[in-house]
């Protein structure tokens, strides 16, 4: 490819755009970054077409999305619409103009009624409007372009509004925080997930490939992790069953991902979540010395 390459970046004011966006900055001799938001409207198939053709990127990154499960609850045609029919939409778009696409989705497609660390190659049964609207996404997003990768990932934390800031919030104003003690995942930084697309998007992989980083642990164990390292009172976390939080049934009891095409591919290695959530706590100058 001759220049640099075009990129596309929906959803450019959420976290994960943000945290691609700062790695492509770092490169600017090797990326062009296009970036929309509220501005391009996903749902919307015309203004999407009009400006996939008047800029003709190279790669599209679909990181627009509604991530909040009660409110995917409480609207889903809302949820379908920006989740499924975007997806569709921005897929098509980037078969229009013979771009590879990127498409950001979740562990939530799993029920979590397993014990075991889920493949690429599992069946995917969501039981949230959330989950089902992803997985609805993935499904338009893989029929209608061939050039796809869809990425998911589990307990993704980044620069925002999202469960460590959250927690550090509450703490900090001195309120005692529950955690579900039976909810098991792998916290991902958005940082290492960005790092690992960027790799992913270079590369002449396509398909589903899981990104989160190696180990598990429990919410609470989670959370007890983030206090530690920041020096807070791990006291003030009491462990609960997810079933006492308002919205735990909504949430995959065990949705720990197992990265088997980055393993088979040898493109990338994920670190353990330990060591991802001190390098990000460290970086933010969040870490206790």
């Amino acid at each position: 490819m001759v220049g640099t390459t075009k990129i596309w970046l929906t959803g450019a004011n959420g976290q994960l755009a943000r945290a691609i966006l700062k790695e492509c900055k770092n490169q600017p001799e090797k990326y062009t970054i296009l970036t929309t938001d509220k501005d391009v409207d996903i749902t919307d198939m015309e203004e999407i077409s009009k400006y996939a053709i008047t800029t003709r990127p190279d790669i599209i990154i679909n990181c627009a999305g509604i991530t909040d499960i009660a409110a995917c609850e409480q609207n889903v045609v809302m949820a379908y619409k920006v989740n499924a029919l975007g997806a569709r939409n921005m897929s098509a778009a980037a078969r229009m103009v013979d771009a590879k696409i990127i498409h950001i989705s979740t562990d939530d497609v799993f029920s979590g009624d397993r014990k075991e660390a889920l493949m690429e190659f599992d069946t995917a049964v969501p039981t949230s409007v959330y989950g089902k609207s992803k997985l609805a996404g993935e499904m338009l997003v893989r029929e209608l372009n061939p050039k796809h990768l869809v990425i998911r990932s589990s307990w993704a934390y980044g620069d925002g509004d999202n469960y460590v800031s959250r927690l550090l919030e509450r703490i900090h104003a001195g309120e005692t925080v529950e955690a579900a003690n039976d909810q098991i995942s792998t916290p991902t930084s958005m940082d290492t997930l960005a790092k690992c697309i960027l790799v992913l998007m270079e590369s002449k992989e396509y398909g589903i490939c899981h990104v989160s980083c190696e180990g598990s642990c429990s919410r609470y164990e989670f959370a007890k992790k983030v206090l530690e390292l920041t020096g807070d009172d791990t006291t003030m976390i009491k462990p609960i069953l997810s079933e006492n939080i308002s919205d735990g049934w909504q949430r995959p009891k065990y949705s720990v991902l197992e990265n088997l095409m980055l393993k088979m591919t040898e493109l990338y290695q994920m670190p353990r979540w330990e060591d991802d959530l001190e390098q990000y706590l460290e970086s933010r100058g969040m870490k206790h010395e």
